[in-house]
């Protein structure tokens, strides 16, 4: 028994394309919100941070609690008890996200820090070990490398401010660059119907 795939790549990209020509005033909307909302976050980065807290937490909450009552509604499934204790941390998460969403942001601020000291030595590492074959490019994967670490250092040095900000400017950013790139897509998708 096989599975009937497309005839080709084009065949996939002229479908992906009629989709995108159709749904093209929904992506464009989508991405007018993404702008504004981006330009709020930025704008305001402590209110941002704190709703990014606040909206972790309940995920973390309500992916605990479906965890808590699939673990016990399979008791006899192998892996209960692992099952059972990454439910109850997510659960835990949600919690301290929820009742302290200050102190959250100081932790997911800390992650965040974490997070770009690994990609920034990551992507140093790659520009490094790459840079015959990436001749011309290794040196802006560098650069990249190099930002990331600089970010690192800069929001830890800020801590515990920095905790206020860090989280609601990069959420902004993302959310305009996304936005953008929505609104590009759609307008495209308009302009080649």
């Amino acid at each position: 028994m096989s599975m009937q795939q497309p005839a080709n790549a084009n065949q996939i990209q002229a479908t992906v394309g009629q989709a995108v020509r159709e749904h093209a005033t929904f992506f464009l909307v989508e991405g007018i919100v993404l702008i504004i909302l981006g330009i709020l976050a930025i704008a305001l980065p402590p209110f941002a941070t704190l709703a990014v807290t606040i909206i972790l937490g309940w995920i973390f909450l309500a992916s605990g609690i479906m965890g808590l009552i699939m673990t016990f509604g399979a008791r006899g499934a192998p892996g209960f008890w692992w099952s059972l204790i990454s439910a109850l941390l997510a659960t835990a998460a949600g919690l301290v996200l929820l009742v302290s969403p200050v102190s959250g942001a100081v932790s997911l601020t800390l992650l965040l820090i974490a997070f770009f000291v690994l990609e920034g030595i990551v992507s140093i590492m790659y520009a490094l070990e790459h840079r015959q074959q990436l001749s011309g490019r290794w040196e802006w994967m560098l650069i990249s490398g190099i930002v990331d670490l600089a970010l690192a250092v800069m929001i830890f040095i800020g801590l515990p401010g920095s905790a206020a900000w860090a989280l609601g400017l990069l959420v902004g950013i993302n959310m305009i660059f996304g936005g953008t790139a929505l609104v590009m897509m759609a307008l495209h998708a308009r302009g080649s119907a």
